[in-house]
Formats: structure tokens, sequence, C-alpha cells
């Protein structure tokens, strides 16, 4: 039995403060996602500096709720104001971690999965109270924003980083080889492949069907006859899928997400051709609590598992497994899906993913 714990003033002072801080983060966060979404972080850099009404004609917007939005990110210390002209300027040390033109470096991208999963806040609430989930349709930027997300992780070294790690993968695409993407939202990777590997051929699954929509769209106007995209519910994909049809399979943060990741995996294993590689981008981290305590984003990326990830699992009356699944859990799933060589990697500019180039 534990001793009865002593009150400490101090560390409750302490704690208080955190807490204070914390708030004013997360108000932060709601206005970095704003200034994304309306592009006045963009526009400032742009500008030496400005006053809100020249920040607002610039950029096309309101100055009223500019002026006020400048007030949160001013006091937040993320933009600057001359306390004599009352000009506003966004420090080039800052505008390097907040504007499109320093992606893959732009942190105001994954400031908008605060706002976009707190208007879900009401149905987790319940499913707190009575289990269940919530499904896929009721996340109406998910895809959105994951598309941006996955433009900074993934497509952006999609050629110089991720295909590398499986050796001769990028001769064999030349040469003419076929690829499934399960879970594949809006399409972007295979897009970017289609275009860059016109011989071999692409096939994108995914629950969606407003994403699968979307990508079929972009792939008309872009004429690629190589690739094609599916809406398909991967629950069954151990048995439905095609026995030895695709020289590669990848996912991109996708497996955790599944109702059935196992089935899903089984499936992986099965299509796969002789000689395949299965390619795994999954969010980097421990099956453990205590071990992700100095994980640079464990609260943010717990967050996001508990208001989508597991929710949306749960939803089809799934595992849940959530985003922290962890390396310990993916590979015990692996070797039960009968994969026997698992590799992992972790490439500098992405603290928050893992690599899997899985075998048979």
């Amino acid at each position: 039995m534990m001793a009865k714990a002593t009150y400490d003033e101090s560390r409750a002072e302490a704690f208080a403060g955190r807490m204070l801080d914390m708030l004013n983060g997360g108000a932060l966060m709601v206005m970095t996602s704003v200034g994304h979404r309306t592009g006045l972080f963009d526009t400032l850099a742009e500008l030496e500096d400005a006053t809100s009404h020249e920040l607002a004609e610039a950029a096309g917007l309101d100055e009223r709720y500019v002026r006020e939005w400048l007030g949160a990110v001013t006091t937040g210390r993320i933009v600057e104001v001359d306390r004599e002209t009352g000009r506003y300027s966004l420090p080039p040390e800052h505008a390097a971690w907040l504007t499109r033109a320093a992606s893959p470096d732009n942190l105001a991208v994954e400031a908008q999965w605060i706002p976009t999963l707190s208007a879900v806040e009401d149905e987790i609430l319940e499913c707190f109270q009575s289990g269940g989930g919530v499904p896929y349709e009721r996340f109406t930027r998910f895809h959105e924003v994951m598309a941006e997300e996955s433009a900074q992780t993934v497509l952006s070294v999609l050629f110089s980083h991720i295909l590398p790690l499986i050796p001769g993968m990028e001769e064999r695409l030349e040469a003419g080889a076929s690829m499934l993407d399960l879970g594949c939202g809006r399409g972007r990777a295979l897009l970017l492949l289609a275009e860059r590997f016109p011989s071999s051929v692409f096939l994108g699954y995914d629950l969606s069907a407003d994403a699968v929509a979307f990508a079929s769209t972009h792939a008309a106007e872009l004429e690629l006859e190589n690739v094609r995209f599916e809406q398909r519910d991967l629950s069954t994909f151990d048995v439905e899928a095609e026995a030895e049809a695709f020289d590669y399979v990848a996912t991109f943060d996708a497996v955790h997400d599944q109702a059935k990741p196992l089935a899903m995996l089984k499936g992986i294993r099965r299509t796969l051709k002789p000689g395949g590689v299965y390619l795994m981008q999954d969010i980097q981290g421990s099956s453990h609590v205590h071990e992700n305590l100095d994980h640079p984003g464990a609260p943010l990326l717990y967050m996001i598992s508990c208001m989508h990830c597991m929710t949306v699992s749960l939803a089809q009356g799934g595992d849940g497994l959530g985003a922290m699944w962890g390396e310990q859990k993916a590979r015990e799933l692996l070797a039960e899906a009968g994969f026997s060589s698992v590799e992992v990697h972790l490439l500098e500019h992405d603290p928050f993913n893992a690599y899997f180039v899985v075998r048979p």
C-alpha cells in the first residue's frame, strides 16, 4: 500500500503555471492553424513589416479579424510589433517553421490537428460514456490535413530517402512492376510514383469514398493511365486479397487506423509476389507509455490517436489499436501475419514516424 502523499504547495503552484502555459499554447495552436489556412504567415513573411490594414489588404482579408489575430500571435511571441510605429513583422527564424516556403519544416501544418479533431469532441465524450467510436465521415478536414502532412513527411523525400530504403526498388519500378497502397487517402504518393514510373502499375485502396474520388479526379487531370483508386474496407483483406499480385505494397500512416490491422497485414503477406517487399510507414514510438515520456511529440500523438485513429477503428467494431501501438506491437503483428524479416529505419527529418521494410 502506497503511503499517503503530502501536499506540496510549491509543486501545486508550479503545476498551475504549467497549466496556464498549456492553455496559452493551445490557444496559439488554434491561431497558428488560422494563420496557415488564411496565408497570413506567408503574406507577413513576404512583407518587411506591415500595419494590420496593410497585412489585411495584402492577404485579401478583413482587417478587424486580422487585427485580433495579430493580438494573439504577437502576445504569444510568434509575431513581433514595433512599439513606436505599430508595425508587425515575422522574424525569419519564425518564418522558417511557419510558412509554406519552409516546407517540409512547416509546423503550422501540424497545428491544424488541434481545431480539426476538436470538432468531434462531443462525439468523443459520448464514446467515453458508452464505448464505440466516431466514424470517418464525421472528420470533415481529416484527409485535407493528412495530405498536407504527408506532403512534408513522405512526398518531399519519397525519391531521395524513402525508396532507397529498399535496394533496387527504383530500378524495378522503372522496368515495370506493380504496387499497391493501402489506406492511400487522396493518393498523392501513388500519383507521384505513377508519373515517375510510367512502365509500372499502381493501385490504391481507401475506406473513404471522398478521398478515393479526389484521388481519381487528380489522376484523370494528370492523364495517368497506370494508376487507379478504389473504395474498399480492408477488414477482411486477409481472405479477399489477390494472391501473389504485387511486387510492392505500401502503407503510409495507415495500419493503426484499421478496424482489423492483423487481417490487413495477413492480406499484405498474401498478395505479395515471391521476392516482394512491404514498406510500412507508421508512428515511431514504444508500445509502453513509460518509454514514451521523452518522445518529443507524445502528447500530440496520443491526442490524435484518441480523437481519430483509435475511434475510427472502434466505430467499425474494430480493435482500436491506436496511433501509439509502438514498434513492439508492430513487430508482434508482423510476425503473426507471416513476415520473417523486419528492418526499422528512422529519417532525420521526421521524428514522428518509423519506416519498416518488411519481407516474408
